[in-house]
Parts: C-alpha cells; structure tokens; sequence
C-alpha cells in the first residue's frame, strides 16, 4: 500500500553536532525502512582551521515513510588504521546479495586542505557491520565522492571527483564491484563535486554540486554528457532552515517519482561577514524532482507528500 505524507523541513539535523551533510538514502531490507547515511561533520566542535569538518564519522538516520527521522548514531568499525581518522560521503547500494559502501576517507584530522584523499570499499550482510576490503586505486591521490550505479545487468560505473585533475568527475568500471578500471574524464566544464548518477523519466541523469546550485547533465550512455541550461537548488528557499544554497545531492527514485535529498548551511556566512560558528552549521532538506525530458526542476519552496 502507497503512503503519502508530507514533507518536514528542515528533513533533518544531526543531533550531535549539527553538521549533517553529504546524505544518501537506501532501503534497508533487513528492518523495512529507510536509513540515511551521511557526514557527520563537528560542525560544534573547536575550529582550528578546517579542523570540524574533518574527523568525522559516518551518522545513520531511519524512518519507515521518510518523514520523523531519527537519529540511529555512526557506523562502528569502520577503522582500518590507529587513530582520529575522516570519513566523508559515503555511497551505498545492495547487489549480488549484499551491501556495498563506497567512503571517502583521510588519515586523521587535518585542519587545512593539503592531504591527501582515497575512496575505501566496505561490504555486509545488513547495515551496521561493514567489512573493509581495501582502497579503490583510481586516477589520483586525491580522490572523494563516489557515486555508483548499475549501467547495465552486470556492469558497475563509479564516477567521483578527482581534485588532481581540476576538481573534475572522472569515471571507472565494474563487473564485481571489487575490481576497477578507471576510463576517463566525464565532465569538465568547471570544478565541482560530489556527483550523482539516477534514471528518470526515461532519461539518464547526472547532478553535481558546483557550488553555486547543482548542474544537471543528461546522457544517451552513461559517458557522454550534455549539461543543461538550468541549474537546481541556485536560489535560496523559504522553507524553514533552507534559505541558502544546496549542495552535495543524492536522489531516489521510488514509484515513479524522484526525491532529492541534499544540505544547506541554514546560517550561510554571506560575502564580506567574518565566520561565526553558526555559519558552519548544516541541515538536509529534501524536495521533489519533476521532468519534461529535456530539463530537472523542482521547487523547493513547495510543500509536497511523500509517495514511497
């Protein structure tokens, strides 16, 4: 039976640090619900240089209908050397019989930018115990942000950002998701992160946070993509806590129809203002994608129902 609830906003704020960023969302089998993995950046935490928005775990959130949800804590065990380590935007999907994740990682807390950056490959039988099988070597040592998606039966393509190379998304193939090669350079028309791959309305889809709004790009094959006129989520919104630009999106397509999950800085530092701590502070929102084929749209400022 088809649920239909409406949408709160924010979506949700992690209730340790208030740095909830980063989201994807799957389906969790084993409890028969939805849990959203994302970056628990220590946005309350001491800053010293970029010191919070490293060290930071994966946070876990649950609900059966997407709206309430509530904090589950981190992901335990995730550690593979001593230490405070980073782990950022995690990216996770159920095949051949179990789940798969795909993590940014950096060795400890570094508080400016010069370190270098891997995606790490776990897998498991439910949502909680992951089992490290190693780093994905692909274009450069300063890799984040994997997507992955199932382009054809059988065939597995990641794209992520390789900051080596411009901050540009750079794409490699699969037919175990253990194995990879890496192909090319998919998109390179300006510096950007933080790509998502999603199938809608018959179309081949792909966003990326450019830090100005999400640009949308379409494809015939997966590998050479067009971008669109109109970029996602470059105004901000009026809801509560979304009234500033959206960043880093995962979308899930669920009965014919598209969500968008993403976050923003409720407090975002305007040009010219000195930081205050409330600037690093994050919530998600969510908003309803819809197509005519050619472009995405959504409106954020609407109030809609869930349909999952």
């Amino acid at each position: 039976m088809t649920k239909s609830k409406r949408v709160e906003a924010p979506l949700f704020r992690d209730p340790i640090y208030d740095g909830a960023s980063d989201p994807t969302v799957i389906w969790n089998r084993e409890e028969g619900c939805y849990y959203m993995f994302y970056t628990q950046r220590r946005s309350t935490s001491v800053q010293v240089g970029y010191s919070s928005i490293h060290g930071s775990a994966i946070g876990v959130a649950s609900s059966t209908d997407g709206t309430g949800w509530l904090y589950r804590g981190t992901l335990p065990g995730l550690d593979f050397e001593p230490g405070h380590n980073t782990f950022w935007a995690p990216e996770i999907l159920y095949a051949n019989g179990e789940y798969h994740m795909y993590v940014s990682y950096i060795t400890g807390i570094p508080t400016n930018w010069n370190y270098g950056r891997k995606i790490l490959h776990y897998t498991a039988d439910n949502l909680w115990k992951w089992k490290y099988r190693g780093e994905i070597p692909l274009s450069s040592g300063r890799v984040i942000d994997a997507c992955v998606y199932e382009v054809e039966p059988g065939t597995y393509k990641m794209w992520y950002k390789d900051e080596a190379h411009g901050s540009h998304t750079f794409s490699a193939v699969s037919r175990d998701l253990y194995h990879w090669e890496v192909l090319r350079e998919e998109i390179a028309d300006c510096a950007h992160e933080g790509p998502n791959v999603f199938e809608f309305g018959g179309v081949k889809w792909m966003i990326t946070d450019f830090w100005n709004g999400l640009g949308v790009y379409r494809s015939d094959d997966f590998t050479n993509w067009a971008r669109c006129d109109k970029a996602l989520l470059d105004v901000p919104g009026t809801r509560a806590g979304d009234g500033a630009l959206g960043h880093h999106a995962d979308v899930l397509v669920v009965n014919g129809e598209a969500y968008m999950f993403y976050f923003c800085h409720p407090y975002e530092q305007k040009k010219g203002e000195e930081f205050d701590g409330r600037h690093a502070l994050t919530a998600i929102q969510a908003t309803r994608l819809t197509t005519d084929g050619c472009g995405l749209y959504c409106n954020r400022n609407e109030e809609f129902e869930w349909r999952l």
